[in-house]
């Protein structure tokens, strides 16, 4: 049995605390970024992980030592993009959010989270999943099977 179990709307706060500590990891510099998005962000949240049968999961480890607060958190979508060789249906993970409380980190829990975020694509046909991985994270994603790729991505802000 898996340590990571499917957050649910109870879990929102905890779920943006996570993602935060994420966050900062790779653009704040060691210090706090702003947190004043998380009202706003929270109601939304909240929603979506009330909608188990929706195109978003986020799957969680409770802390063992600090009750009503979580130790590790994957989250993810599944998109739709015009199917091509490998993966015709056009299904795709899309992994964004991996975080460990930095009080809980090295006891295996982001990967019982990554574990559970992938059969969750699997079972709902994802040809292949993506994500971004931080020079420290890349030992685990490769452990799971990923592989870097050239893919030429551009980015603009709206």
């Amino acid at each position: 049995m898996s340590l990571a179990r499917r957050a649910g709307p109870e879990d929102a706060a905890e779920v943006l605390r996570l993602r935060q500590v994420m966050i900062d990891s790779l653009w704040s510099e060691g210090g706090a970024g702003p947190t004043d998005w998380h009202a706003e962000s929270l109601p939304t949240l909240g929603e979506r992980l009330a909608a188990p049968d929706g195109d978003f999961a986020a799957f969680v480890v409770d802390h063992p030592g600090r009750p009503g607060a979580l130790a590790a958190l994957a989250a993810g979508t599944l998109e739709y993009r015009i199917g091509k060789a490998g993966n015709p249906h056009g299904r795709v993970g899309h992994v964004f959010s991996v975080a460990t409380d930095p009080g809980a980190r090295r006891r295996g829990h982001a990967r019982a989270c990554m574990e559970e975020l992938l059969r969750w694509f699997r079972a709902r046909g994802a040809g292949h999943v993506l994500l971004n991985a931080s020079p420290e994270a890349e030992p685990l994603y490769a452990s799971l099977g990923f592989t870097r790729d050239p893919d030429p991505s551009m980015r603009l802000l709206l």
